[in-house]
């Protein structure tokens, strides 16, 4: 493997490429991490500048943004037209719209990449008005990209009717691919696929990308049906529309479709990527298909396929759901370089596992590499105290959530009131779910109610049934669990009769209790 020293000996325009293919590979970060180590060297070409702004752009990175600008200004290269549009690309993409303004205003020279950037970042930040004064100014000098950035602004404030009469108003000669192609893409990211469905049918050229879009679109809002129907009228299939099926059948739960999909790819000749193997790992933890999983691992060796943090995470989580905790410990080791999903499917692995102190141990070790735990991680390491029953541990890293500013949800809270009622403390439980800001569900009640009959507690089951009665008064029903939880516990402590009264509430409403079911992969 070629060091900093051998690619910096190839020349400026070797690095250049470097950096374009880091960006390409969505591998911003990896781009930057470069420069850095160049800079270290006292090596500077302002060819990198427009590249590196970019790769801030796509992270993003303002801070760094902010250091290319000012290296910009020392090297004299700031009025460059195409360093001036990258520096307000960046700032836009990065919400200094404030910024990206002062440097549009002081530039000497100005193109039409220049205009579509101020455009784009007014619009990212959610000021059509401004937005909108540009593109009046620039009239007489549009391209498809200045029309495109406001289709594109409109499709995110979720103005569609604002989207479509723009790309009504639109030259037909700029009316390219691409064109066509957004204002589907404003439809589908809006989920309105009956408009999606119209337009597509009259898109004169129809690429790859825009086949890729009705798939996804489709099976966004959960119609797998009509997705493989679009899919199965594409004659010329690529590796993007493969995926966008794989990917598809995996997020909806129809995991062996998604398995079959993988393995007719391959019989049609088409390499799998990262978004492949991802997808079908996705599959295989579902399914508990661990003999597919270590295939799908081989050929990710086999075929050098990046170990991004999409495909590591995928692997470690299939690994963990398919019980083989020694081989998901293993991917994870190997990584140099560990994302925050990383960790997330480490901890919550060893929690499923019983491993609850190795997955306490790995939070606090995770919090010595400097990686900022997000809602996932606070999730995962609570359920780890749940399963352990570690009560002081957990209510310890509850409060740490408010000092890494992550915001509890009621999932979290969840684990909190599930762990103090496993621990007996059923009155600070029930004073958590009246005083918690966020809107109790059925799981937190059911899991606050089952701690009620762990520890015969009538007297607070009924008090939890009050908060029941009161959320389900306009459903006019109750849960099925939350009757056989209540009847159960009155028939413990013996008050037939109330209990008797509930199943007979079941009967009436048509409700059973669901039986359980266990599964058994033969191997």
């Amino acid at each position: 493997m070629m060091n900093l020293e051998d690619h910096l000996s190839l020349g400026d325009f070797h690095v250049s490429n470097l950096i374009k293919n880091h960006i390409s590979r969505g591998s911003s970060k990896q781009a930057l991490l470069l420069y850095e180590g160049i800079r270290r060297k006292g090596v500077f070409f302002q060819g990198w500048i427009p590249l590196l702004l970019k790769a801030c752009a796509c992270v993003p990175c303002v801070v760094l943004g902010k250091l290319l600008h000012s290296e910009s200004i020392k090297f004299g290269i700031c009025s460059d037209v195409m360093v001036g549009s990258s520096l307000i690309n960046m700032y836009g993409k990065c919400g200094c719209v404030v910024s990206a303004r002062k440097v549009f205003d002081e530039m000497p020279e100005r193109n039409v990449a220049t205009w579509n950037a101020m455009i784009g970042g007014y619009m990212s930040n959610g000021d059509a008005v401004s937005a909108t004064r540009l593109f009046e100014e620039i009239n007489g000098s549009r391209n498809t990209v200045t029309w495109i950035e406001m289709m594109k602004g409109y499709g995110k404030r979720n103005e569609t009717e604002k989207a479509k009469e723009l790309f009504e108003r639109m030259p037909i000669e700029l009316k390219n691919v691409k064109a066509w192609s957004v204002m589907l893409g404003v439809y589908v990211s809006n989920r309105e696929m009956e408009a999606a469905r119209k337009l597509f049918e009259e898109i004169p050229e129809k690429n790859s990308f825009v086949w890729s879009l009705m798939i996804s679109g489709y099976f966004r809002i959960g119609d797998v049906h009509e997705a493989t129907a679009i899919f199965n009228r594409v004659f010329a299939r690529d590796l993007v529309i493969w995926n966008g099926l794989i990917t598809g059948y995996a997020q909806n739960g129809y995991s062996d479709d998604a398995i079959d999909a993988f393995y007719k790819m391959q019989r049609e000749g088409f390499d799998a990527d990262a978004v492949t193997v991802s997808s079908v790992l996705s599959a295989c933890a579902q399914l508990g298909r661990l003999d597919v999983g270590r295939e799908v691992h081989s050929l990710i060796n086999f075929k050098g396929i990046e170990l991004n943090q999409f495909v590591s995470n995928a692997l470690i989580d299939m690994y963990a759901k398919c019980g083989d905790l020694e081989n998901a410990t293993s991917v994870f080791e190997s990584l140099s370089l560990r994302s925050v999903a990383c960790w997330n499917s480490m901890i919550s692995c060893l929690a499923i596992h019983g491993k609850c102190k190795e997955a306490l141990e790995m939070f606090r070790t995770m919090e010595s590499f400097d990686t900022k735990p997000d809602e996932i991680t606070f999730l995962a390491v609570l359920t780890a105290c749940v399963h352990g029953g570690f009560l002081e541990e957990g209510l310890k890293i509850f409060l740490e959530m408010k000092t890494k500013d992550v915001k509890p949800n009621v999932k979290h809270f969840g684990c909190l009131i599930h762990l103090l009622g496993r621990s007996g403390k059923l009155k600070e439980a029930y004073g958590l779910v009246r005083e918690m800001p966020v809107k109790p569900n059925d799981t937190v009640l059911g899991g606050l109610l089952g701690a009620c009959k762990v520890h015969m507690d009538t007297e607070m089951a009924e008090q939890v049934m009050k908060i029941i009665e009161t959320m389900e008064s306009s459903r006019n029903s109750y849960s099925e669990n939350h009757l056989v939880s209540i009847s159960n516990l009155y028939a413990q402590t013996e008050r037939w009769q109330t209990a008797e009264m509930f199943r007979v509430e079941m009967e009436k409403r048509g409700l059973k209790k669901s039986p359980g079911f266990s599964s058994l992969v033969l191997t």
